[in-house]
């Protein structure tokens, strides 16, 4: 697989490259530009070569089948139009938009491009073509482009139009692919979580977050490659029940019991469970809050991991040469059940010499807002793109592309 260093003779040649602007907006502003941050130093790359560098990024969902007036409604509420200004910012120089995804306006703006300037295209999503990988638009995408550059690692897991269709039809034309700098870097890093070596272990993954149907895959995947699984968060639950213990009215798949129970059997050991919750007799509004044991008493539910677990979840993490972690281990939005996922923040902290990654979405979002983001050694910017990576041992349609 090629990487951006390796593009040669790229000045004055169209550059397709596709990011991650998928911004948090508030009244029409951005809240969070560190996805525009994180694709900085592969945009500086091409336009100190002087490539004529095309940006392609989605914003939010734009639904489709929903009626046209929804469609437009949140068409304007996912206007790309509003980072064009910030990037220019962030690299010192006019970036132009172009507010059309086709047509005249489409080329016209590629064709005004001249050596080392920056064009962003509006939302990919407001084709609905992108998310099916329409092989039209994809021919019209590629058309414009010379090279294409891959640097959007959350958007990575997807076979979409701008992520997979484009680099398909320039490799079949013989024109380069490769990927950016931001993709690299998450490559090489969980790769190291896929390919586990005998050095890195014992080998420690800490998973969490609402539901075990999500995470079926990378259970599975995790039990062939760790030594030891410590389940908190909403998910334990369902393990829980599964096991035999009262839950309450804690959140509970039941149709996930069988494999919960299949699941903890043939792990013989290595899946590690609460010992003790933090309950309440409300999710919101609650009126009593208790440690309660293994067994969460009825008219309550469960919103952290309790303080016998931290230890124990601690105590585990310390052995560790490896970890991986993904899902909080509460409702930890709400200050008083932040504590279960700050404890595994400092038992990471408190790691010396190991390998750790955080692999993206609410996790990532806890560590950053816990202060903690400095103290592990990769945090993932594709929350879903990590987890399928490790279920799929390490492929991903988007990089799979690039090879």
């Amino acid at each position: 697989m090629l990487n951006v260093d390796q593009l040669k003779n790229i000045k004055g040649k169209v550059v397709v490259c596709r990011v991650d602007f998928n911004v948090p907006l508030k009244d029409g502003a951005i809240r969070d530009d560190n996805r525009v941050r994180a694709a900085l130093p592969t945009i500086q790359k091409l336009v100190k070569e002087g490539a004529r560098v095309v940006l392609f990024s989605h914003l939010g969902k734009v639904k489709h089948k929903e009626a046209p007036e929804v469609v437009e409604a949140q068409k304007a509420k996912n206007n790309l139009a509003v980072v064009a200004p910030r990037l220019g910012e962030l690299l010192g120089q006019k970036v132009a938009f172009c507010p059309e995804t086709r047509g005249d306006a489409f080329v016209n703006a590629v064709k005004a491009l001249k050596d080392g300037e920056v064009l962003l295209i509006q939302n990919t999503r407001y084709e609905k073509g992108e998310e099916k990988n329409d092989p039209e638009l994809a021919k019209i995408w590629a058309s414009v482009a010379d090279a294409y550059v891959m640097d959007a690692f959350g958007s990575a897991h997807r076979a979409h139009a701008s992520t997979y269709g484009i680099p398909e039809i320039l490799k079949a034309e013989g024109k380069p692919v490769a990927c950016g700098y931001l993709v690299e870097k998450e490559i090489a890093n969980l790769m190291r979580c896929v390919d586990v070596k005998d050095s890195d272990r014992p080998y420690v993954a800490i998973l969490g977050g609402l539901k075990v149907s999500d995470k079926i895959k990378v259970i599975d995947s995790l039990l062939k490659k760790c030594d030891k699984i410590l389940i908190g968060g909403a998910m334990a639950y369902t393990f829980k029940k599964a096991l035999g213990y009262e839950i309450g009215s804690s959140p509970v798949e039941d149709d996930q019991l069988d494999y919960a129970r299949n699941c903890f059997k043939e792990a013989n050991g290595r899946i590690v469970l609460p010992v003790d919750s933090v309950v309440t007799d409300a999710f919101e509004g609650w009126t009593k809050k208790e440690v309660v044991g293994d067994n969460v008493p009825a008219g309550y539910q469960g919103m952290d991991i309790g303080p016998k677990t931290a230890e124990l979840f601690a105590s585990e993490i310390a052995k560790a040469k490896m970890i991986f972690w993904n899902g909080p281990m509460g409702v930890f939005e709400q200050k008083d059940f932040q504590n279960g996922t700050v404890a595994i923040c400092k038992a990471v902290a408190g790691l010396k010499g190991a390998f750790s990654v955080c692999g993206g979405g609410d996790s990532a979002a806890a560590i950053k807002e816990f202060g903690y983001k400095e103290s592990f050694s990769h945090v993932s910017t594709g929350g879903g793109a990590s987890l399928e990576m490790i279920e799929n041992d390490g492929h991903l349609p988007g990089v799979d592309i690039l090879k």
